[in-house]
């Protein structure tokens, strides 16, 4: 099968359009965990900035610095290169051991913070990211604060494009593991490219959802996810269940594809099942790698919301969003916008 990785827009195609990643200052990313640490154990938390650098390469550098295990590195959340962000890191170290940090990383990494916990950090072990958004040669400024102010009741909880590789290519490796034609000997390769095709199934719903009209419907048979948590529960009669939902209190949820019953019934349930029939294989192939069913919010509210002119042409947009959602699911229903890295690279 081919892959259609065109995604509705909630509010109709954009007309401002912007370019992003002139330069790594132009996406800042400041991660925010959701417990502070205790101040001792053998584990060092490190909060570090980074410039143009991947997660898993300052990881690895930090394994060199305090000679020790990769094992013995943690982080929370991977982030982007082509970006200044700042982010947690843990290396275990015997209490007592000092190292010099001002002696780490050079002009790319700088340790701004350092304190002691008692357990390693955690893949997933965040509760967010404020962004700020450098959007450079914006056209059409009326039509995107417009915009922003709609948006303050939530865009798709797409995944972005970055889930699915350059030209969609962790989509047709995922394609080619179910069907037996690659053989991928990394875990963590292999968990990428299965995930990317449980997120392409994810949106094909949102954008199922939209384009029939029941982006704020509740269909007999929802299950419903309450926000700020992984709560789910499946619609009643509720008179002010739809009110809620508008509210932002409670979101509709999509499946995330594995073994097992849809949490949805009803109309919900056929609804689903309906949208994904063109990638029936797909989800058999899934059902087959032992992943089970789970839900995730089709709705994504962006707190802290600001936009401000920061020069002529040049907007400076700023956001918090929970773990696990992505800015250019936001950005999106604001600008058409080009990534000038992606374009650099290409070049």
């Amino acid at each position: 099968m081919t892959f259609d990785s065109a995604c509705e827009w909630l509010l109709g195609q954009p007309l401002s359009t912007a370019t992003i990643r002139s330069c790594p200052e132009d996406f800042q990313v400041f991660e925010q965990l959701p417990f502070e640490p205790d101040g001792e154990g053998e584990h060092l938390f490190l909060y570090i900035r980074k410039r143009g650098e991947n997660t898993d390469w300052v990881a690895r550098q930090l394994a060199g610095f305090c000679q020790i295990s990769p094992r013995d590195v943690g982080y929370a959340g991977k982030k982007d290169r082509h970006a200044v962000t700042e982010q947690w890191f843990s290396v275990r170290l015997p209490i007592g051991r000092t190292l010099n940090w001002s002696l780490f990383g050079g002009d790319s990494i700088e340790v701004l913070h350092s304190c002691r916990h008692s357990r390693k950090l955690r893949l997933g072990a965040l509760s967010g990211n404020r962004f700020v958004i450098r959007l450079r040669d914006l056209t059409e400024p009326e039509a995107f604060l417009e915009r922003v102010e709609q948006i303050r009741q939530g865009v798709p909880n797409y995944f972005g494009e970055q889930r699915f590789g350059n030209a969609g290519g962790n989509l047709d490796k995922g394609l080619a593991l179910l069907e037996g034609r690659l053989r991928e000997r990394q875990r963590h390769k292999k968990g990428l490219y299965i995930s990317a095709l449980r997120s392409w199934l994810f949106n094909q719903v949102i954008n199922a959802r939209i384009r029939e009209g029941l982006w704020e419907r509740i269909l007999p048979g929802d299950v419903l996810m309450l926000n700020g948590s992984q709560s789910c529960f499946m619609a009643d009669n509720a008179p002010d269940l739809l009110d809620r939902l508008r509210r932002g209190d409670v979101h509709l949820t999509g499946p995330m594809w594995g073994r097992g019953e849809l949490m949805t019934r009803d109309e919900a349930a056929v609804f689903e099942r309906a949208a994904l029939a063109p990638a029936e294989s797909v989800c058999q192939g899934l059902e087959s790698l032992g992943l089970n069913q789970e839900r995730r919010a089709l709705r994504l509210i962006p707190k802290a919301l600001a936009a401000r002119e920061a020069s002529e042409g040049q907007w400076e947009l700023e956001f918090e969003l929970p773990s696990g959602a992505f800015a250019t699911s936001v950005l999106r229903e604001l600008c058409q916008w080009q990534n000038a890295a992606a374009s650099a690279e290409v070049n």
